[in-house]
């Protein structure tokens, strides 16, 4: 299959952009990584993922025989392993390098990892994969976050964006005992189109309203209006998105 892709990030009403992303169609990796600690501290954490992972995930497409520094899941799929042990070791590369000004510093991840028609997700935080699929949108991951573990534990709440807490993560790299990725397999066809954003690029929508945004044009006409369109929303954070065609 071919990939064409297009990104954006963007410092939006911050004053320094804690975001980062890989977009490496070669590799058929793609991520966003959204970093926490405040100034310096969440844009070394974020870029620290996002080189890690594309290191990891390019240096075992070289040697599929290399050592990894984590134990197979016997129930995940390859790609699902390889993606899940990039982020431990984005985790650990975070970890190495906590102290001092950088001691609160983690980021969250969403990745996407396609290897012909099989796409492997993982993700930790409230970064998110969405797929788009002849034109209904569907999340492909869920956040950990304090919202997201209400809803799902049953409980009644307003709107994610009337929720007070609704950024608060529960999960992120660095962030000791709360790191480990979760992943999934999903299928991709030709005509298909994935987005990986951060929260400041899906804060200011519904679903609904994001797959509107994302179905007409070409990809790069598409996530200019995404970003765009969120800002003018509101947003009040950085913004980041990929957006990836299977043709």
């Amino acid at each position: 299959m071919n990939l064409l892709s297009h990104c954006i990030t963007t410092t939006g009403r911050r004053s320094n952009n804690e975001d980062n992303l890989c977009a490496a169609p070669t590799l058929g990796l793609f991520a966003v990584a959204d970093g926490l600690g405040g100034y310096e501290g969440g844009e070394i954490a974020s870029a620290l993922t996002v080189e890690t992972l594309q290191t990891f995930v390019a240096r075992n497409q070289r040697d599929p025989g290399g050592t990894w520094p984590c134990k197979e899941d016997k129930k995940k799929s390859l790609t699902e392993n390889l993606l899940q042990c990039a982020a431990m070791e984005a985790h650990q590369a975070i970890v190495d390098k906590r102290a001092g000004r950088l001691g609160q510093m983690g980021s969250t991840i969403a990745s996407m990892l396609i290897a012909g028609s099989t796409v492997a997700i993982a993700h930790v935080g409230d970064s998110r994969v969405y797929r788009l699929r002849t034109g209904v949108l569907k999340p492909l991951t869920r956040d950990h976050s304090v919202y997201a573990e209400m809803v799902a534990a049953g409980r009644e709440l307003p709107p994610r964006h009337d929720f007070p807490f609704k950024n608060q993560i529960t999960r992120a790299l660095g962030l000791v005992g709360s790191s480990l990725a979760d992943t999934a397999v999903v299928d991709a066809l030709p005509g298909d189109r994935f987005l990986l954003c951060t929260d400041g690029l899906y804060d200011p929508f519904e679903d609904e309203e994001l797959g509107t945004l994302l179905r007409p044009d070409d990809a790069a006409t598409a996530c200019k209006r995404l970003v765009e369109t969120a800002f003018t929303r509101g947003s009040a954070d950085n913004i980041t998105a990929i957006i990836v065609d299977v043709a």
